[in-house]
């Protein structure tokens, strides 16, 4: 590869509610803040990736249309959640190529309430049929699964929802910017044994914003550039035996990741994950390595990954309350770890973060990917 890629400038437009907006409105309030954030003007972008799942045809163009008309290539990229960091990857491999010196990745999403399915359809086989393959009980199978092997407990799950939701009341573009006690999350509405109402992952509307350059262009605006250093993205594997998983491989692609970045997990600072329902914090510390195989409840429980905690996972309350406006929730990850990494995290700051971790999962995919200042 010919180029390092640093992440020149990050930006968002607020998680919530915002029936009142539409996605190019949303998309550009996210975009200008990312060209500010970067120092860089919308002619200087060479080319932009469109991550978002249900808008439509031609989402792309309605929403960089809203920057500009310069005729750069737009390509729309779809992976589930884990799309605008797929963009991202895409990004980074045309400039450490060489093909372009500025990129813009827009991850755009309004969504309506209620249950997302997993991946639809009955040609995808029985979970479809018998009417399971809803996310949330997807992950609460997985979760009875880990508490008959391991002992977890529903106050581990519930711990994670908890910490995400103080987290998320010192972040201004949060969804939820209100703490809760670990008994209002107990105590929540079951959705699927045992996963409960707080401990779901929000339906949202939201935009992020990207721009990724080569060093080269980077150092005529920083003199502490953080650079995406590694990525990996993979699909399931089968293995015979063991329970289907819509993802991916999140151990096998984490190690990848590692090795391509010459660290190991204890030299993770700070780390972004996908918990789209509590149990994924638990299941995702174990399979990062962050500890050992089934002691991913106790880990969390005794709060290693609080922000001062031995490795602090979503400082900025996660998807659970940041919300997951699903095609912008992997630029959302990027900003945080950028802002971390710059030591701009205001409150949320964790001292002296210089290496970061993002895992993002969508049906069909996972993307890792290491970040480092």
């Amino acid at each position: 590869m010919s180029s390092r890629v640093v992440v020149l400038g990050v930006g968002l437009h607020p998680f919530g509610r915002h029936p009142d907006k539409s996605i190019g409105e949303m998309a550009r309030v996210a975009g200008l803040a990312a060209l500010k954030d970067a120092g860089v003007e919308y002619k200087d972008v060479q080319a932009g990736f469109c991550a978002h799942v249900n808008q439509g045809v031609g989402a792309g163009l309605r929403t960089f249309g809203q920057l500009g008309m310069t005729g750069i290539p737009v390509t729309n990229i779809e992976l589930a959640c884990a799309s605008s960091s797929r963009a991202a990857m895409l990004s980074a491999d045309a400039i450490a190529n060489g093909l372009y010196d500025v990129v813009m990745v827009i991850g755009v999403e309004k969504m309506e309430r209620g249950l997302l399915s997993g991946v639809g359809g009955k040609e995808f086989g029985y979970n479809d049929a018998m009417g399971i393959n809803l996310m949330p009980a997807i992950y609460a199978m997985w979760a009875q699964r880990h508490m008959h092997l391991h002992g977890t407990k529903h106050e581990h799950f519930a711990k994670v929802s908890e910490k995400a939701h103080r987290n998320g009341a010192l972040n201004p573009n949060a969804q939820y910017q209100k703490a809760i006690s670990l008994e209002d999350v107990l105590t929540s509405r079951m959705i699927a044994d045992p996963i409960t109402l707080y401990e779901c992952s929000p339906t949202t509307d939201g935009a992020s914003a990207v721009i990724l350059a080569s060093e080269a262009v980077a150092r005529k605006h920083t003199n502490a550039p953080v650079f995406l250093d590694t990525w990996v993205g993979g699909t399931p594997e089968y293995h015979r035996g063991e329970a289907e998983q819509a993802e991916g491989p999140n151990a096998v692609l984490a190690q990848k990741a590692y090795e391509a970045g010459g660290l190991g997990p204890e030299d993770v600072d700070v780390c972004q994950i996908h918990d789209a329902f509590s149990p994924g914090e638990v299941f995702l510390a174990e399979e990062l390595g962050f500890c050992p195989e089934g002691e991913g409840g106790p880990f969390i429980w005794e709060g290693n990954t609080e922000i001062g905690g031995r490795i602090p996972i979503n400082t900025d309350g996660g998807l659970l309350s940041r919300g997951h406006p699903i095609g912008a929730t992997g630029g959302a990850m990027i900003t945080e770890l950028a802002l971390q990494l710059r030591g701009d995290a205001g409150q949320r700051q964790v001292p002296d973060a210089k290496t970061a971790l993002l895992h993002n999962a969508g049906i069909g995919g996972v993307n890792v990917m290491v970040l480092k200042r």
